[in-house]
């Protein structure tokens, strides 16, 4: 039999599909915020799957995958268990192209919350005790941030067996361990007996086919995995990669890369030149080992230690 699943009070039978709409606050217009979440169940048992996005608010391709899922329906045919779908969990980043809310806090640094606290502290505590209580497990999309853009990858904790497991199984061209940040959505998950992988694709404020795309098919292959869906397509095989670091600005300038996210390097390699406006100065960016562009910077011009590749380690087996 399915267990009882209850979002803001508003019960979800074995079989039904419910949009929620879960009030968190109001505009200073006075317009009423409402975080719509979507929620469909097989009238089979099975694990309860949340797919989020838009934590960070102009972080859209993570928005754009779960839309595209829910618009194809695929979730309305469940074989067993629920899927909880919120494309934007951020409502005010969203409506001010932003990756925080008004008042410039990250909410994804405020968990589990407070209901009398900050703004980004009462989202953070809606989420945690309506949303994060009822899921077994789940799978939170992003994007770079600050110019930056992040190849299709699937970060997961490296001391949490259930988020390797689903990581192994989304199968993203580069699979990361990536530990936990403390106050995070994926830390209070982690508390609370729930796992919660991170889908990295793209840069903020832009759309990225290859990024929307990797995240709906790894997406599939959980679910799949755990027999909620009939089919999803097989992937390559993924980059996997223990450590990672940040290759960073040796000097201020015009910053021009010479490699791309997701092309494997040697030590010693360029990457990238830093350059002054005049022609005076032209300085190497060069790999400090072997391993593969996780991510990098789009920014033409950067400041000394400003952050330029993110380089993961490649694990030899």
């Amino acid at each position: 039999m399915a267990k009882q699943l209850s979002v803001d009070g508003q019960v979800v039978k074995a079989g039904e599909k419910k949009i929620i709409d879960l009030n968190i606050s109001r505009l200073v217009s006075g317009t009423e915020i409402d975080l719509p979440i979507f929620v469909y169940r097989s009238k089979k048992p099975g694990p309860t799957v949340l797919l989020s996005g838009g934590l960070h608010g102009d972080e859209i391709d993570g928005i754009e995958i779960i839309r595209r899922m829910i618009k194809s329906k695929m979730f309305e045919k469940l074989k067993c268990g629920s899927v909880i779908a919120i494309p934007v969990m951020n409502i005010y980043g969203f409506l001010n192209f932003s990756r925080e809310v008004p008042d410039g806090k990250d909410v994804n640094r405020f968990f589990p919350g407070s209901k009398t606290g900050s703004l980004a502290s009462r989202v953070a505590y809606n989420l945690t005790n309506k949303v994060l209580k009822e899921i077994d497990f789940g799978i939170d999309f992003h994007t770079g941030g600050a110019n930056r853009y992040n190849y299709p990858q699937c970060r997961f904790a490296p001391n949490d067996k259930r988020a390797a497991e689903i990581a192994a199984v989304f199968n993203a061209p580069i699979t990361l361990e990536s530990k936990l940040i403390d106050r995070s959505l994926r830390k209070e998950a982690y508390k609370m007996g729930k796992s919660i992988v991170v889908y990295e694709g793209g840069e903020s404020m832009r759309f990225d086919e290859l990024s929307i795309k990797n995240g709906i098919e790894g997406a599939k292959r959980v679910l799949k995995h755990f027999g909620m869906i009939e089919t999803a397509k097989a992937s390559s095989e993924s980059v996997y990669c223990q450590e990672s670091t940040w290759i960073r600005a040796k000097r201020s300038g015009l910053f021009q890369a010479e490699i791309s996210s997701g092309e494997k390097v040697k030590k010693d390699d360029v990457l990238a030149r830093i350059t002054d406006p005049f022609g005076k100065s032209d300085v190497k960016i060069k790999a400090p080992e072997d391993g593969i562009i996780v991510g990098h910077s789009n920014a033409p011009l950067v400041n000394q230690g400003d952050a330029l590749f993110h380089l993961g380690m490649v694990r030899e087996d």
